[in-house]
Protein backbone atom coordinates (compact mmCIF):
# COMPACT_ATOMS: atom_id res chain seq x y z
CA UNK A 1 0.00 0.00 0.00
CA UNK A 2 1.63 3.19 -1.15
CA UNK A 3 -0.30 5.54 1.09
CA UNK A 4 -3.32 5.84 3.36
CA UNK A 5 -5.59 6.93 0.50
CA UNK A 6 -5.42 3.40 -0.95
CA UNK A 7 -6.86 1.91 2.26
CA UNK A 8 -10.55 1.11 2.45
CA UNK A 9 -10.50 -0.72 5.78
CA UNK A 10 -8.44 -1.66 8.84
CA UNK A 11 -8.27 -5.00 10.64
CA UNK A 12 -8.82 -4.76 14.38
CA UNK A 13 -7.41 -7.13 16.98
CA UNK A 14 -9.75 -10.03 17.74
CA UNK A 15 -10.39 -10.96 21.36
CA UNK A 16 -10.44 -14.68 20.58
CA UNK A 17 -10.18 -17.19 17.74
CA UNK A 18 -12.72 -19.78 18.89
CA UNK A 19 -16.45 -19.23 18.47
CA UNK A 20 -17.18 -19.92 22.14
CA UNK A 21 -14.74 -17.25 23.36
CA UNK A 22 -16.02 -14.78 20.77
CA UNK A 23 -19.54 -15.22 22.10
CA UNK A 24 -18.23 -14.89 25.67
CA UNK A 25 -16.55 -11.60 24.73
CA UNK A 26 -19.79 -10.43 23.11
CA UNK A 27 -21.79 -11.31 26.24
CA UNK A 28 -19.36 -9.60 28.64
CA UNK A 29 -19.18 -6.43 26.56
CA UNK A 30 -22.96 -6.44 26.14
CA UNK A 31 -23.37 -6.64 29.93
CA UNK A 32 -20.94 -3.77 30.51
CA UNK A 33 -22.55 -1.70 27.76
CA UNK A 34 -26.08 -2.21 29.10
CA UNK A 35 -24.86 -1.37 32.63
CA UNK A 36 -23.34 1.87 31.31
CA UNK A 37 -26.51 2.74 29.39
CA UNK A 38 -28.76 2.03 32.37
CA UNK A 39 -26.58 3.67 35.03
CA UNK A 40 -25.73 6.83 33.11
CA UNK A 41 -29.26 7.07 31.72
CA UNK A 42 -30.69 6.99 35.25
CA UNK A 43 -28.22 9.65 36.45
CA UNK A 44 -29.02 11.94 33.49
CA UNK A 45 -32.79 11.53 33.98
CA UNK A 46 -32.63 12.00 37.76
CA UNK A 47 -30.52 15.16 37.53
CA UNK A 48 -32.64 16.60 34.72
CA UNK A 49 -35.99 15.90 36.42
CA UNK A 50 -35.20 16.71 40.08
CA UNK A 51 -34.99 20.48 40.62
CA UNK A 52 -33.09 19.88 43.90
CA UNK A 53 -30.19 18.63 41.78
CA UNK A 54 -30.02 21.70 39.54
CA UNK A 55 -26.68 22.79 40.99
CA UNK A 56 -23.20 23.14 39.44
CA UNK A 57 -21.99 19.83 40.90
CA UNK A 58 -24.86 17.83 39.41
CA UNK A 59 -24.75 19.73 36.13
CA UNK A 60 -21.12 18.64 35.77
CA UNK A 61 -22.08 15.09 36.77
CA UNK A 62 -24.78 15.10 34.09
CA UNK A 63 -22.19 16.25 31.54
CA UNK A 64 -19.86 13.46 32.62
CA UNK A 65 -22.63 10.86 32.26
CA UNK A 66 -23.48 12.10 28.75
CA UNK A 67 -19.80 11.88 27.85
CA UNK A 68 -19.48 8.37 29.30
CA UNK A 69 -22.41 7.21 27.19
CA UNK A 70 -20.78 8.63 24.08
CA UNK A 71 -17.36 7.26 25.01
CA UNK A 72 -18.43 3.65 25.50
CA UNK A 73 -20.70 3.80 22.42
CA UNK A 74 -17.74 4.80 20.27
CA UNK A 75 -15.85 1.51 20.54
CA UNK A 76 -17.84 -1.23 22.30
CA UNK A 77 -20.72 -1.78 19.81
CA UNK A 78 -18.28 -2.23 16.90
CA UNK A 79 -16.19 -4.68 18.91
CA UNK A 80 -19.31 -6.65 19.87
CA UNK A 81 -20.48 -6.73 16.24
CA UNK A 82 -17.10 -8.02 15.08
CA UNK A 83 -17.17 -10.85 17.63
CA UNK A 84 -20.78 -11.72 16.85
CA UNK A 85 -20.20 -11.85 13.07
CA UNK A 86 -16.68 -13.30 13.34
CA UNK A 87 -14.96 -10.46 11.53
CA UNK A 88 -12.17 -7.96 12.30
CA UNK A 89 -12.72 -5.22 9.74
CA UNK A 90 -13.60 -1.56 10.22
CA UNK A 91 -13.92 0.86 7.34
CA UNK A 92 -11.37 3.62 6.80
CA UNK A 93 -13.97 6.32 7.53
CA UNK A 94 -15.28 4.32 10.49
CA UNK A 95 -11.77 4.11 11.93
CA UNK A 96 -11.26 7.85 11.47
CA UNK A 97 -14.61 8.57 13.18
CA UNK A 98 -13.77 6.20 16.03
CA UNK A 99 -10.37 7.82 16.55
CA UNK A 100 -11.89 11.30 16.52
CA UNK A 101 -14.62 10.41 19.03
CA UNK A 102 -12.14 8.55 21.26
CA UNK A 103 -9.77 11.52 21.53
CA UNK A 104 -12.73 13.87 21.89
CA UNK A 105 -14.06 11.91 24.88
CA UNK A 106 -10.61 11.61 26.48
CA UNK A 107 -9.97 15.34 26.17
CA UNK A 108 -13.39 16.36 27.48
CA UNK A 109 -13.30 13.84 30.35
CA UNK A 110 -9.94 15.10 31.62
CA UNK A 111 -11.20 18.70 31.48
CA UNK A 112 -14.51 17.86 33.16
CA UNK A 113 -12.82 15.93 35.97
CA UNK A 114 -10.55 18.94 36.53
CA UNK A 115 -13.53 21.32 36.65
CA UNK A 116 -15.31 18.96 39.07
CA UNK A 117 -12.24 18.98 41.32
CA UNK A 118 -12.34 22.78 41.30
CA UNK A 119 -16.05 22.68 42.15
CA UNK A 120 -15.31 20.43 45.16
CA UNK A 121 -12.51 22.77 46.23
CA UNK A 122 -14.77 25.85 46.11
CA UNK A 123 -17.65 24.02 47.84
CA UNK A 124 -15.47 22.99 50.80
CA UNK A 125 -12.73 25.60 51.05
CA UNK A 126 -14.75 28.69 50.03
CA UNK A 127 -18.27 27.80 51.15
CA UNK A 128 -19.43 31.38 51.72
CA UNK A 129 -18.38 32.46 48.21
CA UNK A 130 -19.53 29.26 46.45
CA UNK A 131 -22.60 30.67 44.69
CA UNK A 132 -20.66 33.77 43.70
CA UNK A 133 -17.76 31.83 42.21
CA UNK A 134 -19.72 28.88 40.75
CA UNK A 135 -22.82 30.59 39.40
CA UNK A 136 -24.69 29.04 36.50
CA UNK A 137 -22.99 31.11 33.79
CA UNK A 138 -19.49 30.27 35.02
CA UNK A 139 -20.38 26.60 35.27
CA UNK A 140 -21.80 26.50 31.72
CA UNK A 141 -18.76 28.34 30.36
CA UNK A 142 -16.33 25.92 31.99
CA UNK A 143 -18.29 22.93 30.68
CA UNK A 144 -18.42 24.50 27.19
CA UNK A 145 -14.68 25.15 27.31
CA UNK A 146 -14.11 21.49 28.20
CA UNK A 147 -16.16 20.28 25.23
CA UNK A 148 -14.53 22.81 22.88
CA UNK A 149 -11.00 21.84 23.96
CA UNK A 150 -11.84 18.16 23.47
CA UNK A 151 -13.16 18.87 19.97
CA UNK A 152 -10.02 20.81 19.01
CA UNK A 153 -7.77 18.11 20.47
CA UNK A 154 -9.58 15.37 18.53
CA UNK A 155 -9.59 17.38 15.29
CA UNK A 156 -5.83 17.98 15.42
CA UNK A 157 -4.94 14.36 16.21
CA UNK A 158 -7.34 12.79 13.71
CA UNK A 159 -6.42 15.10 10.85
CA UNK A 160 -2.72 14.68 11.47
CA UNK A 161 -2.83 10.88 11.93
CA UNK A 162 -4.77 10.19 8.75
CA UNK A 163 -2.56 12.49 6.70
CA UNK A 164 0.47 10.26 7.38
CA UNK A 165 1.26 7.74 4.59
CA UNK A 166 0.87 4.08 5.53
CA UNK A 167 2.66 1.33 3.61
CA UNK A 168 3.19 -1.61 5.96
CA UNK A 169 -0.25 -3.15 6.16
CA UNK A 170 -3.60 -2.26 7.67
CA UNK A 171 -3.60 -4.28 10.91
CA UNK A 172 -4.39 -2.47 14.17
CA UNK A 173 -3.20 -4.37 17.26
CA UNK A 174 -6.10 -3.18 19.41
CA UNK A 175 -9.88 -3.75 19.50
CA UNK A 176 -10.47 -0.12 18.49
CA UNK A 177 -8.62 2.49 16.42
CA UNK A 178 -6.00 4.31 18.46
CA UNK A 179 -3.10 6.43 17.28
CA UNK A 180 -0.04 4.37 18.39
CA UNK A 181 -1.41 1.27 16.65
CA UNK A 182 -2.35 3.13 13.46
CA UNK A 183 1.11 4.73 13.26
CA UNK A 184 2.89 1.36 13.39
CA UNK A 185 2.45 0.67 9.66
CA UNK A 186 3.68 4.17 8.81
CA UNK A 187 6.68 4.35 6.50
CA UNK A 188 7.13 8.08 6.77
CA UNK A 189 8.96 10.31 9.20
CA UNK A 190 5.80 12.42 9.42
CA UNK A 191 4.77 10.25 12.38
CA UNK A 192 7.18 12.38 14.45
CA UNK A 193 4.75 15.26 13.99
CA UNK A 194 1.97 13.21 15.55
CA UNK A 195 4.32 12.05 18.29
CA UNK A 196 4.95 15.71 19.16
CA UNK A 197 1.19 16.31 19.39
CA UNK A 198 0.82 13.30 21.68
CA UNK A 199 3.58 14.65 23.94
CA UNK A 200 1.75 17.99 24.15
CA UNK A 201 -1.50 16.18 25.03
CA UNK A 202 0.27 14.12 27.70
CA UNK A 203 1.61 17.31 29.29
CA UNK A 204 -1.89 18.83 29.28
CA UNK A 205 -3.32 15.71 30.93
CA UNK A 206 -0.47 15.78 33.44
CA UNK A 207 -1.28 19.45 34.14
CA UNK A 208 -4.91 18.49 34.84
CA UNK A 209 -3.70 15.72 37.14
CA UNK A 210 -1.45 18.11 39.09
CA UNK A 211 -4.31 20.61 39.44
CA UNK A 212 -6.61 17.86 40.78
CA UNK A 213 -3.96 16.69 43.26
CA UNK A 214 -3.33 20.24 44.53
CA UNK A 215 -7.09 20.81 44.84
CA UNK A 216 -7.47 17.69 46.98
CA UNK A 217 -4.53 18.64 49.17
CA UNK A 218 -6.36 21.86 50.00
CA UNK A 219 -9.67 20.00 50.40
CA UNK A 220 -8.27 17.43 52.84
CA UNK A 221 -6.54 20.15 54.86
CA UNK A 222 -9.83 22.04 55.13
CA UNK A 223 -11.85 18.92 56.01
CA UNK A 224 -9.42 17.82 58.72
CA UNK A 225 -9.83 21.23 60.39
CA UNK A 226 -13.59 20.72 60.75
CA UNK A 227 -14.26 20.04 64.46
CA UNK A 228 -17.36 17.84 64.13
CA UNK A 229 -17.11 14.28 62.87
CA UNK A 230 -20.45 14.62 61.10
CA UNK A 231 -19.21 17.65 59.16
CA UNK A 232 -16.02 15.84 58.12
CA UNK A 233 -18.04 12.80 57.02
CA UNK A 234 -20.39 14.97 54.94
CA UNK A 235 -17.55 16.72 53.10
CA UNK A 236 -15.64 13.49 52.53
CA UNK A 237 -18.80 11.92 51.11
CA UNK A 238 -19.04 14.80 48.64
CA UNK A 239 -15.49 14.38 47.33
CA UNK A 240 -14.64 10.69 47.59
CA UNK A 241 -16.74 9.56 44.58
CA UNK A 242 -15.01 12.08 42.34
CA UNK A 243 -11.62 11.08 43.71
CA UNK A 244 -12.40 7.40 43.05
CA UNK A 245 -13.43 8.16 39.44
CA UNK A 246 -10.29 10.24 38.86
CA UNK A 247 -8.05 7.53 40.31
CA UNK A 248 -9.61 4.79 38.18
CA UNK A 249 -9.59 6.79 34.95
CA UNK A 250 -6.20 8.48 35.15
CA UNK A 251 -4.26 5.55 36.67
CA UNK A 252 -5.37 3.12 33.95
CA UNK A 253 -4.88 5.71 31.20
CA UNK A 254 -1.37 6.62 32.38
CA UNK A 255 -0.41 2.95 32.63
CA UNK A 256 -1.78 2.28 29.15
CA UNK A 257 0.28 4.97 27.45
CA UNK A 258 3.35 5.32 29.68
CA UNK A 259 4.10 1.71 30.62
CA UNK A 260 7.64 0.47 29.78
CA UNK A 261 7.97 -1.16 26.33
CA UNK A 262 9.59 -4.18 28.00
CA UNK A 263 6.27 -5.25 29.55
CA UNK A 264 4.12 -4.36 26.57
CA UNK A 265 2.20 -7.11 24.78
CA UNK A 266 -0.99 -7.38 22.73
CA UNK A 267 -2.81 -9.16 25.56
CA UNK A 268 -1.75 -6.64 28.21
CA UNK A 269 -2.60 -3.70 25.93
CA UNK A 270 -6.02 -5.24 25.34
CA UNK A 271 -6.75 -5.73 29.04
CA UNK A 272 -5.57 -2.23 30.00
CA UNK A 273 -7.63 -0.67 27.19
CA UNK A 274 -10.74 -2.40 28.54
CA UNK A 275 -9.94 -1.12 32.04
CA UNK A 276 -9.76 2.54 31.03
CA UNK A 277 -12.24 2.55 28.14
CA UNK A 278 -15.05 0.15 29.10
CA UNK A 279 -15.02 -0.19 32.90
CA UNK A 280 -15.18 3.51 34.00
CA UNK A 281 -18.37 4.43 32.06
CA UNK A 282 -20.10 1.38 33.58
CA UNK A 283 -18.85 1.98 37.14
CA UNK A 284 -19.03 5.80 37.37
CA UNK A 285 -22.79 5.97 38.06
CA UNK A 286 -22.44 3.34 40.80
CA UNK A 287 -19.47 5.14 42.37
CA UNK A 288 -21.26 8.49 42.42
CA UNK A 289 -24.54 7.13 43.77
CA UNK A 290 -23.07 4.97 46.55
CA UNK A 291 -22.13 7.81 48.92
CA UNK A 292 -24.35 10.61 47.59
CA UNK A 293 -27.60 10.74 49.55
CA UNK A 294 -29.23 13.40 47.35
CA UNK A 295 -28.54 11.43 44.16
CA UNK A 296 -29.68 8.15 45.77
CA UNK A 297 -32.95 9.78 46.88
CA UNK A 298 -33.54 11.19 43.40
CA UNK A 299 -32.85 7.79 41.81
CA UNK A 300 -35.25 6.07 44.25
CA UNK A 301 -37.99 8.57 43.39
CA UNK A 302 -37.37 8.04 39.69
CA UNK A 303 -37.47 4.23 39.97
CA UNK A 304 -40.61 4.37 42.13
CA UNK A 305 -42.28 6.67 39.61
CA UNK A 306 -41.47 4.28 36.76
CA UNK A 307 -42.80 1.28 38.72
CA UNK A 308 -46.02 3.11 39.62
CA UNK A 309 -46.64 4.09 36.00
CA UNK A 310 -46.12 0.46 34.91
CA UNK A 311 -48.77 -0.70 37.38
Amino acid sequence: MSNSSSLNKFLLLAFADTRELQLLHFSLFLGMYLAALLGNGLVITAVACDHHLHTPMYFLLLSLSVLDLGSISTTVPKSMANSLWNTRSISYSGCAAQLFLFFFSVGVECSLLTVMAYDCYVAICKQLQYWTIMDSRVCVRMAAASWASGFLNALLHTGNTFSIPLCQGNTVDQFFCEIPQILKPSCSEFYLREFALIVVSVFLVFGCFIFIVLSYVQIFRAVLRIPSEQGRHKDFSMCLPHLAVVSLYISTGIFAYLKPPSISSSTLDLVVAVLYLVVPPALNPLIYSMRNKELKDALKKLIQLVLVQKK
